[in-house]
């Protein structure tokens, strides 16, 4: 046998689960096991002798969904009432594994590093913001605030070495993406107005 065609017997890769495993080709045919993506990361640095995260690209600005942080503001004078309205609002972070990325798992630390070392800042599992945010409502109208935080997405592979096999293979490369706060960027806070309902000013106005 040449050596081109034993190199192509020697390793494939096969896709199950979200995860890759590089196993000989003879063995395909008893993966019929295979783990989870999360079964594979808690291995991380707890069974394996490598575990690496590689970004794939730069990270992925957006903004959060819109939603009403504090209180509305009712005004139930004849006069333009400017109210102030307090809020705190907390960010946090999802990502493929569905756990926190504060949690000290081998593989969150790894990522929280290896994001801080490739793009110079420090990755965010959670983002709280407070202010006071002045709002103009007319009478009879209820006024709020909405904000949408700035966030960024990160994705990547792990690639797994294990010192014994794990579910039949040494070698798995995870993919992984987590989108979370982006703190150094400023969020996007609206002012909004509208008419009470005829419900609201019996509740509010008396």
């Amino acid at each position: 046998m040449n050596r081109r065609k034993k190199l192509s017997m020697l390793v494939v890769a096969i896709t199950t689960a979200g995860a890759t495993a590089m196993t000989p080709l003879a063995a395909q045919a008893d993966d019929a096991e295979q783990p989870t993506t999360r079964e594979l990361l808690d291995q991380c640095d707890n069974g394996t002798d490598k575990c690496v995260f590689h970004p794939s690209g730069q990270p992925v600005d957006s903004m959060g969904d819109a939603h009403q942080v504090g209180d509305s503001a009712f005004n139930c004078t004849k006069d333009l009432q400017r109210s102030t309205v307090g809020w705190s609002d907390t960010t946090g972070e999802t990502n493929t594994v569905g756990v926190s990325m504060k949690a000290q798992y081998g593989f969150t630390k790894l990522f929280s590093v290896t994001i801080e070392a490739s793009y110079s800042h420090a990755w965010e599992s959670s983002h709280t913001e407070q202010q006071q945010t002045n709002v103009e409502v007319k009478p009879n109208e209820v006024g709020w605030i909405t904000r949408e935080a700035a966030m960024q997405e990160v994705n990547g592979t792990y690639e797994m070495h294990f010192e014994d096999e794990f579910y039949g293979h040494r070698i798995w490369y995870v993919p992984f993406t987590a989108k979370g706060p982006k703190a150094d960027a400023p969020s996007t806070k609206t002012q909004h107005t509208r008419k009470m309902t005829k419900k609201e000013k019996q509740e509010h106005c008396g």
